[in-house]
């Protein structure tokens, strides 16, 4: 695990300012007086403005027809439904994509239209308009394509359709470029002056407002609940109509009618009744994203719009397994950025952190991105080096626009495109550390230098004593909270540690009890806090609160934010210590019957198996939490390990220590070959880096290096898509001169792997 600490503890408190609440507003929105100061703070001073932005009932909603082309759009959808049009919804794979296609293709297909949908592949067309597939679906037959949550950039796409006889109408709500394209209607509320109320939709809000001017008053409700999903994922923010949007979507949501959501809400074990932002932004986005980000997420449209309760099952289960994969890839390219910076330290005095690794998965680095942001509070950059090019994504904070910022380096990269504050990229390789520097420069010719210590704005304080559920249900009155709309953050003053504990299997979250000067205690968590540094003395506690259920009662959840020392006297707190139960058969003389024995006692026990078939077994991409993992492989390397745990979050560890075969240069290259070959015949050459890891037991550096041998025999040909996929070729020509140089180098990767795995064999690991 990374010796490096999170933020915590070392950000710059922002006191809340003085402020002239007017007393009317007091009076109309009641309650704890942190209401309508909030309200006051972001501009909202009148009864009635309160009332729009508390309750949907209270706000009216923009008409439809303010957006740019939406008479034309909504004309065109008509004359194909009249004359049985075929028409062709292109959608993203993102979750706004999803679920802007889902509603459109529900829609449509309710009024008599002759429908169907395309979401492209992340790994083979990548975003966008991708020429080779529309052509063939227009050979197929199409007289209209409609596109949403993409084609505003698409112009060459739109041309050619348009010189086949097919009619484009775009719906989109990225970026406006230079020149529209020449589509017959083009929905974007980028088009609209700033201000206005509609101008913050995401895709599916766009697409939905379509909807609604097609339907002319019909009801449209029941397409709210994809609206909410969408604007919660995409980050939307929170304002006029969206705001309006995602409110009354909400309400739909929690009436948990649309079967494809019920299976998820079931998978994931939420209450519809219950579901806030929080359960989309956390719990059903990341499963939904992960189709589009490690596979095809055509199957979440199908999720979306399905009326079989038993396929809708089958296809949340699928997405269980995803995110499971998502969830290991993304801990463990975390895991490896944190050691870079741990290495070299350094990284850390640009004004942009810029990593880049050979074996990281181009889908998940954009999470991990975001989660770095948040922890070192400055724009990042991770890119994927697999070959010469460099392919990665951005993130960044709301004072960096990072699009504008590439936009000053064009003469480095490849190619880039994105918004303000999440963007991809790429570049020749051997450029990275030109990009580290340049960027870093352009950053800080933008704003100057970041603080030394990211800021933290305070709403208000209070005695632990006014903490209760009721104030809590006061405050979620200004839900739902997000982009534009944070929850309130709020702090006290003088408290002391008084207990402390592990919370989640390997007690990777706190739970802490606080006592005020008066003894007033209190129960907070600090989630993923084990091994950050508690307040040694007294100190001032900021924190969010927000309903919960805990042993049967209604309580008001105290989540840990930041803490501000006022004393450097030494605490002494008692530590109850979560011990990891290890039980170790890695010197034994008789694996399987051991296996055997565990299995016994423990028949749910999560196997994490490589190369080496056992029935009911993982391997690295298929661990998800679980009780006990039996470690039957011993990993190739400490970043697969860390992810590893990470992902499961075991109570209790068994270890074996089996080795996969494919350890000397000649059996490599032989198990390799076999999986070259079975990509060629069954999978039209397509090949994932990860999954041919996982099948080798090995890591992934390996199997590249594995693959460039292959080339130099002459017998494999084979191009990195800009996602990362490998596109191979089987070819018989002569050996190429690095041949040797190649061999070596990839000699000395197996070598460090065996290192790797003879130490694993006998490292101490403590309970």
């Amino acid at each position: 695990m990374s010796k490096l600490k999170s933020s915590a503890g070392k950000r710059q408190w922002v006191e809340p300012r003085a402020l002239d609440v007017p007393a009317a507003l007091r009076v109309a929105v009641g309650g704890h007086p942190l209401i309508a100061e909030r309200l006051t703070r972001t501009g909202i001073t009148t009864p009635a403005a309160a009332q729009r932005f508390l309750s949907a009932d209270h706000y009216e909603p923009t008409s439809p027809g303010e957006l740019p082309d939406i008479d034309r759009a909504v004309d065109r959808l008509q004359r194909a439904i009249r004359a049985r049009e075929r028409v062709l919804i292109w959608g993203d794979f993102d979750v706004d994509g999803q679920t802007s296609t889902a509603l459109l293709f529900s829609a449509l297909k309710s009024k008599g239209a002759q429908v169907r949908y395309h979401v492209p592949n992340r790994f083979s067309e990548g975003h966008g308009i991708h020429l080779p597939t529309l052509a063939k679906k227009l050979d197929g037959g199409v007289d209209l394509v409609l596109t949403c949550d993409t084609g505003i950039a698409a112009r060459e796409a739109v041309d050619y359709a348009l010189g086949r006889g097919v009619d484009t109408v775009i719906t989109d709500h990225h970026a406006l470029p230079a020149e529209l394209p020449a589509a017959c209607a083009t929905v974007n509320p980028r088009r609209l002056p700033a201000g206005h109320p509609l101008i913050e939709l995401p895709g599916v809000g766009v697409a939905y407002k379509l909807i609604e001017a097609l339907y002319q008053g019909d009801d449209s409700d029941f397409l709210l609940d994809l609206v909410a999903l969408g604007i919660v994922a995409d980050v939307m923010v929170q304002v006029d109509d969206t705001r309006y949007l995602l409110q009354r979507g909400l309400e739909i949501l929690r009436r948990n009618q649309r079967l494809g959501l019920r299976a998820l809400l079931e998978r994931a074990g939420i209450a519809a009744a219950d579901l806030n932002e929080g359960h989309i932004g956390f719990e059903l986005a990341p499963r939904l994203n992960a189709l589009g980000r490690l596979g095809d997420a055509n199957p979440a449209v199908e999720l979306l719009t399905t009326s079989d309760w038993q396929r809708a099952r089958q296809l949340a289960n699928n997405l269980e397994g995803l995110n499971a994969k998502r969830k290991f890839l993304s801990n463990q390219v975390y895991q490896s950025a944190m050691a870079q910076i741990d290495a070299e330290p350094s990284l850390l005095d640009y004004a942009a952190l810029v990593l880049s690794h050979s074996d990281w998965h181009t889908g998940v680095i954009g999470i991990v991105a975001s989660r770095l942001v948040e922890e070192f509070a400055r724009p990042v950059v991770l890119l994927a080096t697999p070959e010469a090019t460099a392919r990665g994504s951005a993130r960044s904070l709301a004072s960096v626009d990072i699009t504008a910022a590439f936009g000053e380096l064009a003469p480095l990269l490849s190619r880039y495109g994105g918004h303000s504050m999440a963007a991809g990229l790429s570049l020749p390789a051997d450029k990275v550390f030109a990009f580290r520097r340049a960027l870093s420069g352009v950053v800080r010719a933008m704003v100057g230098d970041l603080p030394p210590r990211p800021s933290l704005n305070i709403d208000g304080y209070l005695e632990l004593g006014e903490v209760s559920p009721e104030l809590t249900r006061d405050i979620e009155r200004l839900a739902p909270f997000g982009n534009g709309n944070p929850p309130l953050t709020l702090a006290t003053r003088d408290l002391k540690v008084v207990k402390q504990s592990g919370l989640g299997r390997r007690g990777e979250h706190l739970e802490l009890d606080v006592q005020d000067s008066a003894g007033t205690k209190q129960r907070v968590i600090w989630w993923r806090g084990a091994g950050q540094d508690l307040p040694a003395g007294r100190f001032d506690l900021a924190y969010t609160l927000r309903s919960n259920d805990y042993k049967g009662q209604r309580e008001a959840l105290v989540e840990w934010v930041d803490y501000r020392l006022i004393s450097t006297a030494a605490l002494q707190v008692p530590e109850e210590a979560i011990a990891l139960e290890l039980i170790d058969h890695r010197q034994s003389m008789a694996p399987a019957e051991q296996l055997k024995v565990e299995l016994a006692r423990f028949p749910d026990a999560l196997i994490w198996s490589e190369v080496a078939e056992i029935a009911g077994a993982v391997d690295r991409l298929g661990l998800r939490p679980n009780e006990t993992l039996i470690v039957w492989t011993a990993p190739p390397s400490v970043e697969i390990w860390t992810a590893a745990l990470v992902t499961v979050n075991p109570a209790r560890l068994i270890l074996f220590a089996n080795r996969p075969d494919s350890e000397s240069r000649a059996r490599f290259l032989g198990r390799l070959v076999a999986l070259v070959k079975y990509a060629l015949n069954h999978k039209d050459g397509r090949a994932q880096l990860e999954a041919l890891a996982t099948a080798m037991g090995q890591r992934e550096r390996g199997v590249q290096v594995g693959l460039q041998v292959l080339r130099a025999l002459g017998k494999l040909a084979y191009r990195v898509g800009q996602t990362g996929e490998y596109h191979l070729t089987g070819r018989d020509d002569p050996p190429s001169d690095d041949l040797q140089t190649l061999q070596n180098r990839l000699d000395m990767i197996l070598r460090e792997t065996r290192a790797y795995r003879d130490y694993w064999r006998k490292m101490q690991i403590k309970g």
